[in-house]
C-alpha cells in the first residue's frame, strides 16, 4: 500500500487590485486633465496677435499644456511598464496619529479672512494678519515678537511686489503712507 503525502497549498498572498498596483496612473490622469484644460483655455483665448508680437499671451500656456500632456504620457508608459515611485523615507510623520484638524481649520480661516480683508484693508494689513495668524495656527505664542515680524514681512512683501516688481497690490488705508 502506497502512502501519498498531500501537501497543503501555501496560503495565497492577498492580491491587490490592478488599480492599486498602478495607483500612479491617477497622477497621470490628473496631469492629462490639467494639460487638456490649459491647452483648451489657451487656444480659445481671444487675443489679436498683431498687437502682441510673435510671442503673445498664448505661447506660455500652450507650451505648459503640451508639457503636461507629454509628462502624463511618459508617466503612464513608465507605470504600465512596471515603474513605481519610491516611498518617502525622509518625512518625520507618524501616520498612526490622527490629523490635527484644529490647525487645518485655523489655517483655512486665516486664508479666507485674508481673501475677504485684502480689498478693504489693503495688502500690508491683511498680509500682516495672514503671517501672524499662520504663525499662531502653527503653534507660535510669542505675542511680543510675532506681530512685529508679521508686519515687517508684510510691508517688505508689499514694497518688493508693488515698487520693485511693478505688481500692483491693494494698499488700503496705507496707500498714501507707503
Amino acid at each position: 500500500m502506497s502512502t501519498t503525502t498531500e501537501t497543503s497549498p501555501a496560503p495565497a498572498e492577498p492580491r491587490r487590485s490592478w488599480l492599486k498596483e498602478h495607483s500612479e496612473l491617477g497622477v497621470s490622469v490628473l496631469l492629462l486633465v490639467l494639460g487638456v484644460l490649459v491647452l483648451t483655455d489657451a487656444l480659445t483665448m481671444d487675443v489679436d496677435i498683431a498687437q502682441r508680437g510673435p510671442v503673445g499671451p498664448k505661447t506660455v500656456p500652450v507650451v505648459v499644456g503640451i508639457g503636461l500632456l507629454v509628462v502624463a504620457a511618459l508617466l503612464a508608459v513608465d507605470v504600465l511598464r512596471g515603474g513605481r515611485g519610491e516611498s518617502e523615507t525622509g518625512e518625520d510623520v507618524d501616520l498612526s496619529e490622527p490629523a490635527d484638524w484644529r490647525t487645518v481649520l485655523l489655517l483655512a480661516g486665516v486664508f479666507l479672512a485674508t481673501a475677504v480683508l485684502i480689498d478693504p484693508l489693503g495688502f500690508p494689513v491683511a498680509g500682516a494678519l495672514l503671517f501672524w495668524g499662520a504663525a499662531f495656527a502653527l503653534g507660535s505664542r510669542r505675542f511680543d515678537r510675532d506681530p512685529l515680524i508679521a508686519a515687517g514681512l508684510s510691508l517688505l512683501t508689499y514694497v518688493v511686489f508693488n515698487n520693485l516688481l511693478g505688481v500692483p497690490l491693494p494698499g488700503g488705508p496705507l496707500m498714501g503712507v507707503l
